[in-house]
């Protein structure tokens, strides 16, 4: 009797709740904000903002700035040190830490026991519903989830509060029954030093019946690659009944033809997912479509800023029901967690409404406009897609940064590429990315005309391991951390340059 088969009803009552986005998603955001602002009454944050019970959006939309995590710092700093009702109700434990992309500074973000349940969790229940709905002859749960997670400390030494990634506080307070499906321990999975635990998974996991995956891609591969190194075998030999990969946390672009040939198996599943230190955001719903269904029931408002007019002073954001299809924007949301308005950096762009799909396009601090080209991590992940399809090369990892006017008014682009293939030619690869990124790119486009404002981007290959080493340097090996892959400076750039 397969296990999954008796498990699959109890997730149908969700695929009924989902089916309302098609046609009730302003509703439905309205009374997410309707009980966010009820759950906060009492709080600090409610006082001085001098909200009211039944306040209606436009009224919340006057009373609360757009903000960033410097204008939540201190009110935080309070609540890691214990300080109850600040941004949310009562106190908060535990706190996801996250240094974001372009920068070092950490910041630590609420997590809530509520928004673990409400965001969270109900994210990875929902990602198993439309998995199982879009797989009717799945056996999921016949076998182990190896799920990758990072590492947490005590918060400030206080009595069972702990600041760590996301995921290793998801880990430390999930469900004991999926304990008994997923691989490894407690123990291991959140071990600190990530190649210690890497060992140790794929020693464990290489013995066991592993149908699901969970993680970001590129710690992941790390995983398969020691586990196949430690056996001799193919992943399809090692996990027979391997049928899925629920990924997340960086672009999958660059990682799906090494997969493809890591796990030979046609008929391998791959879903995206949008799982945050801030929240669970957006499930890929439909396996034929790359975008991602957002998730409008949980505890989270959203509202958007069109990314033009980031940074503004007179910016201003719409909420769900008014965004533009094909246009990019900065996602701002407000939580059960305890951020208001609070624009997290991603940016994305929606491709359908009823229900809302959207594709992640970049960060909002991740981007490369030195010269008037504005390239986004969108144009780049294409771009690269379309140089590796060209030449037959595989990238691992990579960052670019521009390189600025010389005494002959020389500038361009700089790419730096970790290759898991390398090109033939390296000049084949830079002149197929250049192209991609002037079909992709307008603005990319017209400064490359005629080299009068930039020249042909430049392509350096690094060696195996270097944005690893890097990564290890900043402490940020393994977990959700990822190297950052558009700066508008140079100062990544030089550092990852100056350790080859």
């Amino acid at each position: 009797m397969s296990i999954t088969r008796i498990i699959r009803p109890f997730f149908n009552a969700r695929l009924k709740a989902i089916g309302r986005y098609e046609t009730e998603a302003k509703d439905i955001q309205l009374g997410v904000l309707s009980r966010l602002l009820a759950d906060a009454a009492g709080t600090q944050w409610v006082a001085a903002h001098r909200y009211a019970p039944g306040m209606d959006y436009d009224r919340f939309a006057e009373r609360t700035p757009i903000s960033t995590y410097d204008d939540f710092k201190d009110d935080i700093d309070r609540m890691r040190r214990g300080e109850a009702d600040v941004l949310c109700k009562g106190r908060v434990k535990w706190y996801a830490k996250s240094s974001g992309t372009t920068n070092d500074k950490s910041k630590f973000i609420p997590v809530s026991a509520r928004y673990l349940r409400d965001t969270h969790y109900a994210g990875g229940t929902d990602a198993v519903a439309l998995y199982l709905r879009n797989n009717p002859k799945s056996r999921l749960f016949d076998g182990r989830a190896l799920i990758l997670g990072g590492s947490h400390a005590p918060n400030y030494n206080l009595p069972h509060s702990l600041v760590g990634d996301l995921s290793s506080i998801l880990i430390e307070n999930i469900n004991p029954l999926v304990n008994l499906v997923r691989t490894p321990s407690k123990k291991v999975a959140l071990l600190s030093d990530f190649e210690e635990k890497r060992d140790r998974i794929a020693a464990v996991a290489s013995r066991q019946n592993v149908t699901n995956l969970s993680g970001v891609p590129s710690w992941m591969m790390a995983v398969l690659n020691r586990v196949i190194e430690l056996t001799g075998k193919p992943i399809c030999e090692v996990w027979p009944n391997l049928e899925v990969f629920f990924h997340g946390g960086v672009a999958f672009t660059p990682y799906r033809e090494q997969y493809r040939r890591l796990i030979a198996n046609p008929g391998m599943h791959y879903m995206e997912t949008y799982n945050a230190s801030e929240g669970f955001f957006g499930l890929q719903d439909d396996p034929a479509d790359p975008a991602m269904l957002l998730m409008i029931d949980y505890g989270v408002f959203y509202e958007f800023v069109p990314l033009e007019d980031v940074g503004m002073p007179e910016a201003q954001a719409v909420p769900l029901w008014e965004v533009e299809t094909g246009r990019n924007y900065a996602m701002v949301i407000t939580t059960t967690g305890g951020l208001w308005r609070y624009m997290i950096g991603d940016t994305v762009r929606f491709t359908q409404t009823d229900p809302y799909k959207f594709v992640i396009t970049g960060r909002t601090k991740s981007f490369i406009n030195a010269f008037g080209e504005e390239l986004i991590v969108d144009n780049a992940e294409r771009g690269l897609q379309a140089a590796c399809a060209a030449t037959g090369a595989q990238v691992k990892d990579y960052t670019a940064a521009p390189v600025f006017m010389n005494d002959r008014g020389s500038c361009r682009h700089q790419w730096l590429i970790e290759f898991d293939r390398p090109p033939q030619s390296l000049e084949t690869f830079a002149e197929k990315l250049d192209q991609a990124l002037q079909t992709l790119n307008s603005d990319y486009e017209a400064k490359r005309y005629k080299n009068l404002t930039l020249q042909r981007l430049e392509v350096i290959a690094a060696p195996k391991g270097l944005f690893d080493l890097w990564l290890k340097s900043k402490g940020k090996l393994g977990g959700q951390h990822k190297v950052p892959r558009l700066c508008n400076d140079r100062r990544i750039m030089d550092e990852v340059l100056g350790m080859m």
